[in-house]
């Protein structure tokens, strides 16, 4: 006994992912097994979610064999001495090998390639998410072996909870002294989702197990093309196909399933219009294509992002979707006999019922906000409670949706195909000229995101350097002109506030974006309470 030692595993999971029920599995397993263990839990908090870990120790001899005996567990993670590190989010994974809880020599890793992001990973302006690779690239170089596979995906598939599929994950592992029947025998006791636990533990088993059997294929694991299973590329129109190189089809595919579905076939075909515009400008300037239609791939993406804007009418397709509502009952679990309510918080303001309006009366509907804010209220807006589980709420959301039609009728329709006709003019303009200039001038379409006030931002970003940079005529040459639009726009997405930007446009000579007036409020000092 003396030359045992307890085998020590740190559960991690989100908040909601079960991690209690993980270690309240193992600890049950152990016990039927007749293993010495002990588990602790240790509360934390995280940007996502509540984060709470799980440190659990098992004494790889029966109970009956100590003569008596009771072997010593400790009740927290020592640095370095680790034998498993167990999580379903990969920044979670690398954030407790952060801590020194993980080490080459020792240390297992079962990880999910799932990701949850941080708040700071969402605030950024352009693609903000962490290196995917360069996070397998830290687990890789801390643990002693590992397994990453898509623990989500297995999750989905087997419509249970993660923690049943990192339970099958550990039991194949082979690091515990259980065998796969008495895993399976708690589980089967589990209650009236036993049978979906049965099924996600099975998966994660299988999938861990095919990995240890098979260790040429552990590096091709490990590559973000084995992350997750790429989504199914909606087929494109035959004629469609015809006009563009086929290096092309699969984004623009994407991008016409995304407009038809957002409005119809003819807008949809307006998109197709707009690119054969921009592959024209190309041809003209890279007529081998040797520098794989590139302009037309980055227009492709962003043009279908910025065409299909997100206003109250997209917001209710999406919130009133069965695809939503069978989203939301797998994700609170809920079972046949379960009443599920659900109520989505709106509050649309002034813009919003503007942009549904006619050009002119939507002007008057925004003079008199305006007209409310310089008078020191606050700009209006329409707070709304809606109960999506019932009938009234329901068809409150498919009426609002059904306007889709009416959409082209409205002025936040007019307002955007404007700004978009005059971005597509700059880029087929600056592509048939020079390459480099239309080609950066194509990713600028990246600064278009987001809703509300950080969608009007982007876009003034975007406008201001298609009417001075794009066309200036201090350039010494074209490549100069395409490096000060590549600058730019990096400083952009670099800076919410826009400071950063403002000294790229200086720099490269053109002037400053112009600052907005806003409104002064006066706030009345609060009556001081007299003391006697």
């Amino acid at each position: 006994m003396s030359q045992q030692q307890p085998i020590s595993l740190l559960l991690c999971a989100l908040g909601g992912e079960g991690g209690g029920v993980l270690t309240e599995w193992l600890v049950e397993t152990a016990r039927h097994a007749g293993y010495p263990v002990q588990a602790t839990s240790i509360p934390g908090v995280a940007q996502r979610t509540g984060a709470t870990t799980y440190y659990l120790e098992v004494f790889p001899v029966p109970v009956k064999e100590l003569d008596g005996k009771r072997p010593v567990l400790g009740l927290y993670p020592m640095p370095g001495r680790l034998d498993a590190l167990v999580s379903s989010e990969l920044l979670e994974t690398v954030r407790q090998i952060s801590l020194g809880h993980a080490s080459s020599d020792r240390t297992l890793v079962l990880s999910s390639t799932a990701r949850a992001l941080t708040t700071m990973e969402k605030m950024q302006m352009g693609d903000g998410r962490r290196d995917a690779q360069g996070l397998l690239n830290l687990i890789t170089a801390h643990s002693r072996a590992h397994h990453v596979l898509d623990m989500a995906e297995l999750t989905r598939q087997a419509g249970t909870i993660v923690s049943a599929v990192m339970l099958g994950c550990i039991a194949a592992s082979g690091l515990l002294p259980m065998g796969r029947a008495e895993y399976e025998a708690i589980l089967k006791d589990s209650g009236g989702s036993a049978q979906a636990s049965l099924r996600g533990f099975a998966l994660g088993f299988d999938a861990v197990h095919a990995q240890r059997t098979q260790a040429q294929f552990i590096e091709q694991v490990l590559t973000p093309k084995a992350v997750a299973p790429a989504a199914e590329v909606p087929a494109l129109p035959a004629p469609v196909a015809a006009l563009f190189p086929g290096v092309l089809h699969e984004i623009i595919a994407l991008g016409h399933a995304r407009l038809v579905e957002y409005q119809n076939a003819a807008y949809a075909q307006r998109y197709i219009e707009r690119l054969q515009q921009v592959l024209a400008a190309e041809r003209a300037s890279d007529p081998q294509g040797t520098r794989g239609w590139a302009v037309t791939r980055e227009m492709a993406r962003w043009l279908a992002l910025w065409m299909a804007f997100d206003d109250i009418i997209r917001v209710a397709d999406l919130k009133s979707r069965a695809s939503r509502w069978s989203r939301v009952l797998g994700e609170v679990k809920a079972g046949e006999a379960d009443l599920l309510k659900l109520y989505d918080h709106f509050k649309p303001g002034a813009p919003e019922f503007a942009a549904l309006l006619p050009t002119d009366l939507a002007q008057r509907v925004l003079a008199w906000d305006r007209k409310r804010v310089l008078a020191g209220k606050t700009p209006w807006a329409l707070p709304l409670k809606i109960g999506t589980h019932s009938v009234a709420g329901m068809l409150a959301l498919r009426g609002l949706a059904m306007l889709r039609a009416l959409r082209p009728l409205g002025s936040r329709y007019a307002t955007e195909q404007a700004l978009i006709e005059q971005w597509l003019a700059a880029v087929v303009g600056s592509t048939a000229r020079h390459w480099p200039t239309g080609h950066e001038l194509a990713l600028c379409g990246r600064l278009i995101k987001g809703y509300g006030s950080t969608n009007e931002r982007g876009k003034d970003n975007l406008l201001h350097v298609v009417q001075h940079l794009a066309v200036a005529d201090h350039f010494e040459h074209d490549d100069a002109r395409a490096a000060a639009i590549a600058a730019a726009r990096q400083a952009a997405l670099a800076d919410d506030a826009g400071k950063t930007l403002d000294q790229a446009l200086v720099k490269h000579g053109v002037p400053a974006r112009p600052v907005k007036a806003q409104p002064i409020r006066w706030m009345r000092r609060p009556p001081v309470k007299k003391t006697s």
